[in-house]
Formats: structure tokens, sequence, C-alpha cells
């Protein structure tokens, strides 16, 4: 029976060798997903001149891995529930490795879209299936600390993948920009297979077949609608309103499909009773808009305006990726230990004062004061988003946890697809027609202002958070069973 001051105690305590040792294997295989999608965006160009194919079909490189996506995530939860986060581990990851070996091989545009997908319905089980995993063997006193940790790769690959994704491209071939992924997989598929604990399934839970039809395709269709708007630069054509207006209405069918089935619906929409729940998701939103949105506009102004190479454009966006990991090594010891509300909000009056500069940007902006604008920023997305992802579980059964690693999943990714396009279409607008350098650097600073309302927006949200720290209260509050550690997962299923 646990004391009083058991859960302080646990918040104050190091992390296990187990645990520590689970998140390792994980990161292993979820890096090279977090890096690919921004390394293959360097190389569009050198794919049209190879298959020599015009830049409206080489962008499908990307869409159709986005869509991948969409279309897998909705079945992450559910797929943990039914077949055990070990199994579905070792099944996306191979089917990342087999598409990221197939994507090296391809011969032309098409077959490159193709496997594409495939690599892309791995990639999307993989970041929430980690998720899921971690929460449910940490608990909610360690989950912050931990978080922090496996959060570094997430927020720097924004920032180290264009500049891997150049030198790849310069000093290699394009082909290597997939076929790295082969034997980071391999090896990281050996590690989970040797390592990765097996965890009790909950039960012959069905799939939720109706729900699946609705959602997974009424998301492709949101997702497919903002890149063809970022890709056109507006919103205002039948190409991109068609399949939005067609997802809205398969999205809204499906809500109303789970609030009545019987059974457990693909995406609980009870979770969202839940303040901090409701809180995490709209935060994850926002943030997708925010920070997927700078890292479009980011690395253009650097080349378009100051005229940098796709390196050392992403070379200048280091400082974000430094700000990131001080912000990281600090929450990692404190995250369990301090309110998420504060946090957060420390976190987005950073990220607001660090994107300050971005509004002002002109031809001849000095890099120092661009790069500690970047480097604040940084920290504070650091600083808001790891407890925005911890609290999303505050008041949830371990039962729910896969559930709820999806919904915010999904909210993050059409966050990051919304941000992308609205700030594409912002930017042509302001673009069009000017050709004088002065121009359009102020087409950028009036741009930018949209990652700073984004940022401003997500203040109302953060109230929803919970004020205490994790180890001030758990789940056993509610009465429910407390989270599965790795020792009691393994046991139960040794025990059969």
């Amino acid at each position: 029976m646990s004391t009083p001051d058991a859960a302080p105690a646990a918040a104050e305590a190091p992390l296990d060798r187990a645990l520590v040792r689970l998140a390792l294997v994980l990161l292993a295989g979820a890096v090279v997903v977090q890096l690919d999608a921004t390394i293959v965006s360097v190389a569009l160009d050198t794919l049209a001149g190879v298959f020599h194919v015009g830049i409206p079909t080489i962008q499908w490189v990307t869409t159709a891995y986005l869509l991948a996506l969409a279309v897998v995530i909705p079945l992450s939860g559910w797929s943990v529930e039914r077949y055990g986060g070990r199994r579905m581990w070792l099944l996306a990851l191979g089917l990342f490795l087999v598409g990221s070996a197939l994507c090296g091989l391809a011969w032309s545009a098409g077959s490159l879209i193709a496997f594409r997908v495939v690599q892309g319905l791995g990639g999307g089980l993989l970041l929430p299936l980690m998720q899921t995993i971690l929460v449910q063997a940490a608990g909610p006193q360690r989950i912050g600390r931990l978080m922090a940790a496996v959060s570094v790769p997430a927020l720097l690959t924004p920032v180290l993948g264009p500049v891997l994704g150049g030198v790849i491209v310069d000093s290699v071939s394009w082909r290597w920009i997939f076929l790295i992924n082969v034997p980071v997989c391999a090896v990281a598929f050996v590690l989970a297979w040797r390592s990765l604990p097996a965890t009790a399934v909950s039960g012959r839970q069905p799939l939720d077949g109706v729900g699946f039809a609705l959602l997974s395709p009424g998301l492709a269709a949101v997702v497919y609608g903002f890149a063809e708007a970022g890709r056109r630069g507006e919103f205002a054509s039948a190409a991109t309103l068609v399949p939005m207006a067609v997802g809205v209405v398969l999205l809204v069918a499906f809500g109303v499909h789970a609030l009545r089935v019987k059974g457990v619906p693909l995406i609980d929409l009870r979770l969202f009773r839940s303040a901090p729940f409701r809180g995490s998701a709209g935060l994850m939103f926002l943030f997708g808009t925010s920070l997927f949105g700078a890292m479009f506009l980011l690395p253009l102004y650097e080349q378009q305006v100051r005229g940098r190479s796709a390196i050392g454009a992403g070379l200048l966006l280091a400082p974000q990726g430094l700000g990131m990991m001080i912000g990281m090594i600090v929450l990692g010891r404190v995250a369990d230990r301090v309110s998420p509300r504060l946090t957060v909000l420390a976190g987005l009056g950073l990220s607001v004062l660090g994107s300050a500069a971005y509004t002002q940007v002109g031809t001849s902006t000095s890099e120092l004061v661009l790069g500690a604008s970047l480097a604040v920023r940084g920290l504070g997305l650091a600083a808001a988003m790891v407890p925005v992802m911890s609290a999303a579980y505050a008041g949830l059964s371990p039962a729910e946890v896969p559930r709820a690693t999806t919904a915010v999943r999904i909210f993050q990714q059409v966050g990051a697809s919304l941000g992308t396009a609205v700030l594409a279409v912002v930017l042509a607008g302001r673009l069009r027609g000017v050709t004088d350098s002065a121009a359009q650097a102020h087409a950028y600073a009036l741009s930018f202002w949209w990652t700073f309302g984004f940022t401003v927006a997500a203040v109302p949200l953060v109230l929803l958070l919970p004020n205490r720290p994790a180890s001030a209260g758990t789940t056993a509050e509610r009465g429910d069973a407390p989270p599965a550690t790795l020792g009691s997962e393994a046991e139960r299923t040794a025990a059969g």
C-alpha cells in the first residue's frame, strides 16, 4: 500500500535502468522517422530533375507519405490494445525499413511515390506507438521527465533534417536519403526484438470498422486539401475545397458514430470530458501550426531573401535546436515537480518573445539577433510542449492511454498540415508580383505574424491544464488502477 509520500518520492527518484533502456530502444527506431520528413523536403528539386517530372508531380513524394500517415494513425490505439505494443512496434518498424529500401531502389517518380506510401504506413504507427508504450511504462510520476528526454529528437529534427538532407544530396546520391534508414532500422529492429518487453493484451477488442471507414479517409482528405492549398498558394480552388469539404463531412459523421456506437470507437470522444485532455489536444493542434508553419518559413526566408544555400539555411536554424536542448535538459530534472500550467505559460511567453524579431525582418537584419531569437524560441517550445504532452494523460486510466495518444497525434498532424498550408497561402499572396528583395523580406515579416498569432492563441487553453505537478496526484485519486510498469506487464504476460 502506498504512503502519502510515495508520489513525491517517485518524482524525485531517478529513472530506473529498465525504463531508460526501453526509451533508448524505442528512440533508435523513432528518430529515423522524425528525420525522414525533413530530409526528403530538401531533395524534391533534385528528384524532379532525376525523374524528368515537374514539381506538381514530385510533390506527391511528400503528399503520399502524409496521406499514408493520416490513414494509419487512427489505428495505432486500437492496434496496441488488440495485438500489444511489442508486436505492433516490430511490424511498424519492419514496414518503414522495407519502404525505405524500396524508395532507395525506385526507378521512376511513380514507383517512388508508391513506395513512400509503404514507408508512411510504418512511420505513421511508430511515433504514437512509442508514446503509448512509454506512457504506460512510466506512470504519471515519471512521464514528464521521460517525455522531456524522448522529445529531443522530435524537436531537433526539423533543424537537423534539412542540413543532413543537403549534405547527402550534394555529396553522395539522392538514394541515400532513403537508404540511410535501412541500417539504422535494422539495428533498431534487432534491439527491439531482443529487449522490448512483451505487454499483456487487454482483450480481443474488435476493430471499429465503421469508424475506420469514416475517420481515416476523412483525415486523409483534410490533410490532402491543406497540402494542395499550400502547393497552389490558395484555398479558393476546387482541388482544395472539395477534398476538405468531403473530409469535414466524414469527420463529423465519425463524431456522430462515435457517440452512438455501443462498443469502443476508434477514438473515444468521452476522453474530451477531461479538461486536461481537451487543453492538451487543442494546444498540440496550435503547436503543430506554429512549429511546422515557422519551419516552413524560416529556411525559405534565408534562401530567398538572404541568398543562403540549403545547407547554410539549415545551419542558421541550429540556435533553435540549441535552445530546445537546453530546455529539455532543465525540464528533464524538474518536469514532474513543477506546475504544468505555469511551465507552459512561461514557455509560450518565451516563444512569443523569440518570434517577435522575425515579424520585423529585413534584408540585412542581424544574424546575431535572429540566432538569439531562435534560441529563445526553442527554449520556449521545449518548456511548453513537454508538459502539454504529459498533461494529456492526467486523470486517465492506463486502458485509455492508447486511444488518447492517437487522438492527440491526430490533432498535431492536422495542425501541422494547417499551419504549413496557411503560411504557404499567405506567403504566396504577399510575394505575388514582388521582385525586390526588400519587398520580399517585408512579405516574410508579415507572414511571420501568423506564427506569432498561433502562439498567442494557445494561451487560453493553458487554463485547462493541471495546476499541480504530477507528483501531487495520480489516477489513483479517481479510483483507477495504477499505471502498468515494465515489471508488472512482463509478469502478467508470463503468467498467461
